[in-house]
């Protein structure tokens, strides 16, 4: 290769390379720009944020034309650095290796590294440069770049992204982590988020309260009964049924029973049937993000769960499915429920209906059942019968004894411990460690026994709308 020539490689390779460098910091900056931002900047009047808006409403097409034309400048350095230091070195081996050293510094640090850092620092100004280059490099490449995507996806195990992987959940995820870890966001907030990113994986079923904790009237009762109700419980609406909780009539407000009361005392003795309203029912395995936005779009706050069967599996508000996004709202009504208590020696006392998810949380397993959704029922499950007090299994590296019923047929609280004591993790011997634990959960058996019997308690979401 002549003088000239190797000049024209030098460059087209500086171009290619400051190409890659631009698009890799566009990319950068487009990612972490918000559509509140972008608003924002197009109320101030800036260069380029209509261009920002149109881009931030539909990101993905944009993210993979520009991914595609900074693959193809990474590919154009890669070719030109190994072509030019090919004709200036007489060993084949050598030029190989020095433009394997020299594209892995061009491709980490000028490529990687610095422009992603530049567009993350200053995403206002590179976003708004962008944009408008975005939306031309979308209209000329984009049917290539689908065509990509298509071809990627057929090629990829499973089912693929229409728009390609550019931005994604897992990517709001790392964002929100990072937040938190430079205290741009409260701990709690970040919680906070992340529930709402939940919602869509949480069903009724896991949120409900349950059958056995609904509070109903039936529809004979006259309104005096259903006023005692009403006082007794805290609550300001309440499931009306006939011959049992599997036949819901409808629901009872305690505003139109005080209306009615109150303008007429001689109505105190007419049936709730005369005065419920529709009720509104959802199977157990609709996902409640879907449900709280049925819920707002009817102004419905109270719904039936109904199961796979047609019976009543329990009842869930508005205020049940906040609750998974902010925790537990308590009111003057809401009766104190056992909570998580430390035993000291590695258990703990924990309520029969909490969720198993958090149970593995606390004691750090990975704990994966489909079939039950507390504790308790994972306790009656690997029993095969219904627990009394005193009954233990060992289950998934945990001990599970049932300590207090609620009643006959139900457990208030459970004792959890693991099967290898914290103390003794990490002084024993693995393969002894393994052998008693196993030994633990094949002794383990439906043991019986006396213990402390308790009052009925309301294990679920609180809600002063009954519930």
């Amino acid at each position: 290769m002549t003088g000239p020539q190797l000049s024209e490689v030098v460059v087209v390779t500086v171009l290619s390379t400051v190409v890659a460098f631009v698009l890799t910091a566009a990319e950068a900056a487009l990612q972490r720009m918000s559509r509140v931002r972008a608003d924002e900047l197009a109320d101030d009047g800036r260069v380029g944020a209509r261009a920002l808006v149109a881009v931030v409403a539909q990101p993905a097409p944009y993210l993979a034309v520009l991914a595609f034309v900074r693959v193809v400048a990474e590919a154009a350095t890669a070719v030109l650095i190994t072509v030019a230091v090919i004709s200036v070195t007489e060993s084949l081996a050598k030029a190989l290796a020095i433009s394997i050293v020299v594209m892995a510094v061009v491709s980490f640090v000028v490529v990687g590294v610095s422009p992603r850092t530049l567009g993350q620092q200053h995403h206002d100004r590179v976003a708004l440069a962008a944009a408008p280059v975005a939306r031309v490099l979308r209209r000329v490449l984009g049917p290539l770049s689908y065509a990509l995507v298509a071809l990627g996806n057929a090629v990829t195990p499973g089912k693929g992204f229409r728009d390609g992987p550019f931005q994604s959940e897992s990517e709001l995820r790392d964002l929100l982590d990072r937040a938190s870890d430079s205290s741009v966001i409260e701990v709690e907030e970040r919680e906070m988020i992340r529930s709402v990113f939940e919602l869509g994986d949480t069903i009724a079923r896991e949120v409900m309260v349950p059958r056995p904790d609904m509070v109903t009237v039936e529809g004979d009762d006259p309104l005096r009964k259903a006023t005692a109700v009403f006082l007794r419980s805290g609550f300001s609406r309440l499931p009306v049924i006939g011959a049992d909780s599997d036949d819901v009539l409808g629901l009872l407000y305690l505003k139109d029973v005080v209306a009615r009361v109150t303008a007429d005392p001689e109505a105190a003795g007419v049936a709730c049937s005369a005065l419920m309203r529709p009720m509104s029912f959802i199977p157990e395995s609709k996902p409640i993000d879907d449900l709280l936005r049925e819920m707002q779009r009817d102004q419905v706050h109270f719904a039936v769960v109904v199961d796979e069967y047609g019976g009543t599996a329990g009842l869930i508000t508005i205020e049940d499915i906040l609750e998974e996004i902010v925790g537990e709202i308590a009111d003057e009504y809401d009766r104190d429920e056992p909570g998580v208590e430390p035993l000291g020696d590695g258990g703990y006392r924990l309520p029969a209906a909490m969720h198993i998810d958090d149970v593995a949380e606390l004691f750090d397993l990975d704990m994966d059942e489909d079939e039950v959704d507390s504790i308790g029922g994972l306790l009656t499950k690997a029993l095969g019968r219904v627990p009394y007090a005193g009954a233990q299994a060992g289950i998934a590296g945990l001990s599970i004894t049932a300590e207090k019923m609620a009643h006959r047929h139900r457990i208030a609280t459970v004792i959890v411990r693991p099967l290898v004591p914290p103390g003794e993790a990490e002084s024993e011997p693995l393969v002894r460690r393994l052998t008693d634990a196993a030994r633990l959960s094949d002794a383990a058996g439906p043991t019986e026994g006396s213990g402390p019997t308790g009052d009925s308690k309301r294990v679920g979401g609180a809600d002063d709308e009954q519930w």
